[in-house]
């Protein structure tokens, strides 16, 4: 086969379409969601390791389906354009030969935030307010892209390979952060971090995610969730309530750092922590999470 061929015949399929399994050799499955599959896998292409992300045509035509007569972009054309290091960084995007969106990101081997969490790694102590700091700023990055991440939990920051560098991922349910999708009725994300406006499905913001964030970092500090958890939107309903303050649970936490985690968890809106930008004011000068 002719040079050229070849590399058509790894790069793509019919259409300018990927065809899977002519470029990539998949290595295993790293990763199931409610709306796609992330497999790590090898680019023939360029013999490099990567995560390839495929999305379910049916649940991405219906979730999408709810921004019917609106341009609402796809995953993959969100993701694709941060370069931030708190980020997980796309490379490509488009549609396979099967119909599918598919995603070429980096490969991390670090784990998932919500492992670290779950499994009570004593690696976090110490590091946790630099961690904090990097969580706010890759999700300061997609606000100021104009993007509202609207799924920002432990579960969606993984970990580089040496565990140093925190990295925002999945913008599946990722919208412009303009009126038209604003509107009350979209709730969508995970329960246990949605903001009380999103469970009752009203007009929602940026501080959505600010919610979504302090509810993050608040198990980050304390491996406890500030409300009753649970898998449906019943668990969220509690969410217009005053959480457990969280010196239940850390009680040598620093009290600016206290003070600036409940402040994303303020049920009004209008009275919330309104930026990440703020946010990260109100931490400057804070070294460690609690009080030496």
């Amino acid at each position: 086969m002719p040079l050229t061929d070849k590399l058509k015949s790894l790069l793509g399929g019919a259409g300018g379409k990927l065809n899977v399994k002519s470029r990539f050799e998949l290595l295993r499955e790293a990763m199931s969601g409610t709306m796609s599959k992330v497999y790590m896998a090898r680019d023939r292409s360029d013999d490099r390791i990567v995560a390839l992300k495929l999305l379910d045509p049916e649940k991405t035509a219906f979730f999408e389906g709810r921004f019917k007569g609106l341009k609402k972009p796809p995953e993959g054309e969100i993701a694709v354009r941060f370069d931030h290091p708190n980020i997980v960084k796309t490379y490509e995007h488009g549609l396979t030969t099967d119909g599918c969106q598919y995603l070429v990101m980096e490969y991390l081997r670090g784990s998932g935030l919500n492992t670290v969490l779950a499994r009570r790694d004593g690696s976090l102590d110490g590091r946790r307010v630099g961690l904090i700091r990097q969580a706010a700023a890759g999700l300061q990055a997609v606000h100021e892209a104009g993007f509202i991440h609207r799924d920002v939990c432990p579960r969606n920051y993984l970990f580089s390979d040496d565990g140093e560098t925190l990295k925002l991922t999945d913008f599946g349910l990722t919208i412009p952060a303009e009126e038209p999708f604003l509107r009350p009725g979209n709730r969508t994300g995970t329960p246990n971090y949605m903001a009380p406006e999103v469970v009752r499905r009203r007009t929602t913001n940026k501080t959505v995610d600010v919610f979504a964030f302090g509810v993050t970092i608040y198990e980050l500090c304390t491996g406890e969730l500030p409300w009753m958890s649970g898998d449906t939107g019943q668990a969220a309903m509690t969410h217009d309530t005053p959480p457990t303050p969280i010196t239940k649970y850390r009680p040598q936490i620093s009290p600016a750092l206290a003070e600036a985690i409940h402040s994303c968890l303020i049920a009004d809106p209008a009275k919330r922590c309104p930026s990440l930008e703020e946010f990260l004011k109100s931490i400057e000068g804070i070294e460690s999470e609690d009080v030496s």
